[in-house]
């Protein structure tokens, strides 16, 4: 089973620009749009709205994608 995060989690995820680092911002749980993507999340297969530290943009990742940063 994957890791739970919350609010306020830093992780970080790979991406095709290499490593970046983020705070989760919420746990997703229901389908949704996010600047036009659509966003599969449902209970069962919950998705993390993320945001860059580096960029500040805002996007959906699968929990697996995710690892936290133990500070």
């Amino acid at each position: 089973m994957s890791e739970e995060f919350k609010a306020g989690d830093r992780v970080r995820w790979k991406s095709s620009s290499g490593e970046i680092e983020g705070e989760i911002k919420e746990k997703l749980t229901e389908e949704t749009q996010i600047k036009g993507h659509h966003v599969k999340a449902s209970e069962e297969n919950p998705q993390y709205l993320v945001e860059s530290s580096k960029t500040g943009k805002e996007a959906a990742h699968k929990p697996e994608s995710l690892e936290k940063i133990e500070e």
